[in-house]
C-alpha cells in the first residue's frame, strides 16, 4: 500500500473512531460496543507490553474499559480518544502492578515451573522489550506498534514531547543492542 493510501486509511479510521466516540457519548449503545470491539485488541496488546503477562493484560484492558466508558462523557475532543485511552491504561496499569507487587510480597509465592517455562520460551523481541524500563517500553510500543505520534505519546505519558522522543530513541538503541546480542552479531560497542 502506498503512503498516500496508508494516510487515507489512517484518516478514515480516525474519523470513524471520532464518530463512534461522539455517538457513544450521546448514549448510542451500538456505537459504544463497536468502539470496544475496535479498540479492545489495541488495549490488550499495549497492556501486554506494559505488564509482560497475557492474563494481566486482559484484566488490565477490562479495567481500562470500565474507566473509559465511565469517563467518556468528560472527553471533550473525540479526536483525542487514542492518547486519552492509553493514558487511562497507563494509570490503571501502574495501579495494577503496584497491587500485584504488594500481593506477591504478602504471600511470598514463588513461580511454578510452568510459569518459568513460559518466561523462558518468550521470543527475542519480547525479551528485549521486557528489559526496557517501563517508560521506554510503553513509549516504544505506542510508537512502533500503535503508531501514535510523539505529541500523543507525550500526552499519554504526561511528559513533554522531547522526553517522549528521548525515550523512543533510547528504547530503539537498547532494542537493537539486545537483539544483536541474542543473534550473536556484534553491536557497535563491541566492534
Amino acid at each position: 500500500m502506498t503512503r498516500k493510501c496508508s494516510l487515507a486509511a489512517e484518516t478514515s479510521a480516525g474519523l470513524y473512531d471520532q464518530l463512534l466516540v461522539t455517538l457513544a457519548k450521546n448514549g448510542d449503545r451500538k456505537a459504544a460496543d463497536l468502539l470496544v470491539r475496535r479498540w479492545h485488541p489495541r488495549l490488550v496488546r499495549t497492556a501486554r507490553r506494559y505488564t509482560g503477562d497475557a492474563g494481566l493484560a486482559e484484566q488490565l484492558a477490562q479495567e481500562c474499559w470500565i474507566g473509559i466508558l465511565r469517563g467518556l462523557f468528560g472527553l471533550r475532543d473525540p479526536s483525542r480518544f487514542a492518547p486519552w485511552a492509553f493514558t487511562i491504561m497507563r494509570k490503571k496499569g501502574a495501579d495494577m502492578i503496584r497491587t500485584s507487587i504488594l500481593e506477591a510480597e504478602r504471600h511470598h509465592e514463588p513461580m511454578d515451573s510452568s510459569q518459568a517455562a513460559q518466561q523462558e520460551d518468550r521470543v527475542a523481541i519480547a525479551q528485549a522489550f521486557a528489559a526496557l524500563p517501563t517508560d521506554q517500553r510503553l513509549a516504544a510500543h505506542l510508537h512502533f506498534v500503535e503508531g501514535l505520534t510523539l505529541n500523543e505519546i507525550a500526552a499519554v505519558q504526561g511528559v513533554p514531547p522531547g522526553t517522549a522522543k528521548t525515550r523512543i530513541f533510547h528504547a530503539r538503541r537498547k532494542l537493537k543492542a539486545a537483539l544483536g546480542e541474542q543473534a550473536g552479531t556484534p553491536t557497535s560497542k563491541e566492534t
